[in-house]
């Protein structure tokens, strides 16, 4: 990509046309999300109401989706401060047997012919060993992370976990749960920074050792031609989402690039609420923190502690990058888990289709 800062009519009316786009949808963040769930109430309203609702649907219909999760299964990579994953089913579509005494939610039973119907009906369900910081991507809720003592605002740390059911259900620090994720962010214009590309000058990962530092944000954001707005959910693009499922070991192990200190203080700088990247802890591994001590994770510190601002791990970011595609929709919708500490996200990118083809 030429680093000539000026534009070609063409590309300026398309970059005009993507921010036009995700302006008016993130503005109707709740319209993107459940645009089918509209569709019925459309013939109780104006014939004027209905037009610019049809419209609103067909233009997000009519935009490219980006899937940003990969599969997650028993054998994806978890960090090792975090608890293990596991999912059995405990019900099938096998035939009920009525002698079997077991009636346990963590017990195996087959359905079909459970109800006295001939064995018509059957159903099948699970169990799931689950944790906030379980899921491809995951996000971190504020109440996440303290730095000595205390969580983001001043909150007393382990006041607002005394209670175990959750972050906050003692009556301290309750807002800081993740069903306190503002609404206003579930659906935002979203920046890719592709530092990766930026550095290696193709789609190849960065070196494990990698720290990215704000000079590096800074220049890849211009590369791109890209103006980092306050409000933004920035994703970072260190090439290493492919090591989720290619090679999971690799993914977890003890080193993978991403952020420093120097780089997160660019992301508190320029406003960000919400950032995120393709790695397991979004942060270099190890930290290169020693001074004025040693620190674990200060990135997480500094970001979710200090400053209130989410992070969401595990992105899967390789089609974006692909196809060059910086700006976007974003949509990042938590599970409202009371008290919970984060959530497993399915989350997209929406563009306007001609951007991406």
């Amino acid at each position: 990509m030429s680093d000539d800062a000026s534009m070609t009519s063409s590309e300026s009316r398309t970059a005009v046309n993507r921010r036009d786009f995700i302006r008016v949808s993130a503005a109707s963040s709740v319209g993107v999300v459940v645009a089918d769930m509209i569709k019925p109430v459309i013939a109780a309203t104006s014939s004027e109401e209905t037009g610019q609702v049809g419209n609103f649907i067909r233009k997000v219909k009519e935009a490219r989706l980006f899937d940003l999760s990969p599969v997650w299964d028993e054998n994806s990579p978890i960090a090792s401060v975090n608890p293990s994953y596991s999912m059995k089913l405990n019900r099938t579509h096998a035939q009920f047997d009525p002698t079997d005494p077991d009636l346990s939610d963590d017990h195996t039973r087959g359905t079909r012919g459970q109800f006295g119907d001939g064995g018509q009906l059957s159903f099948t369900s699970e169990v799931q060993h689950f944790s906030g910081q379980h899921g491809a991507p995951s996000i971190d809720a504020i109440g996440h992370i303290g730095r000595n003592g205390f969580l983001f605002g001043h909150v007393d740390a382990a006041a607002a976990t005394s209670d175990l059911r959750g972050i906050g259900r003692s009556g301290v620090g309750a807002h800081l749960d993740v069903v306190h994720y503002p609404t206003k962010l579930l659906v935002n214009r979203g920046v890719l920074l592709d530092v990766a590309r930026f550095i290696q000058g193709d789609l190849s990962p960065l070196p494990a050792d990698f720290e990215i530092t704000a000079r590096h944000l800074a220049d890849t954001a211009k590369r791109q031609r890209v103006k980092l707005e306050r409000g933004d959910t920035v994703l970072i693009r260190t090439g290493w989402g492919k090591f989720f499922t290619e090679d999971p070991n690799l993914y977890k192990g003890p080193s993978s690039p991403g952020p420093g200190v120097d780089g997160a203080q660019f992301l508190v700088n320029h406003g960000a609420p919400v950032v995120g990247d393709d790695t397991l802890t979004f942060e270099r591994r190890p930290p290169l923190i020693f001074t004025p001590t040693f620190q674990v994770f200060p990135v997480h510190m500094l970001l979710i502690a200090d400053n209130g601002i989410n992070i969401i791990e595990n992105f899967f970011l390789e089609e974006l990058a692909a196809a060059e595609v910086y700006e976007f929709l974003l949509v990042v919708p938590p599970l409202k888990i009371r008290g919970g500490t984060g959530s497993a996200l399915r989350a997209f990118a929406l563009v306007p289709k001609g951007d991406a083809d």
